[in-house]
């Protein structure tokens, strides 16, 4: 009786998966895909680990792209607040 293995620890597998992938993303798309993949699961773990100091983002940093996706001058974007 000749038993193999089902999962990806043999070559062939791996092989095939490979073949696949290549046909259906393309040799293009494959490394965008996989550093994507990558930044996500960094992301992931270090949200896991619970480090707070890399967590947070800088309001200024994070509201600037916003008002030029929108083609809005900044001081459109947020308007003033004046204290009475």
């Amino acid at each position: 009786m000749l038993i193999t293995s089902v999962g990806l620890d043999n070559p062939v597998h791996i092989l095939l998966l490979t073949v696949v992938l290549l046909l259906v993303f393309g040799a293009k798309r494959l490394p965008d895909i996989g550093r994507s993949l990558g930044e996500g699961m960094r992301g992931f773990k270090e949200s896991l680990s619970g480090d707070p100091q890399r967590e947070t983002i800088a309001p200024s940093r994070a509201a600037a792209p916003l008002a030029t996706s929108l083609n809005v001058a900044p001081s459109e974007a947020e308007p003033e607040v004046h204290a009475s």
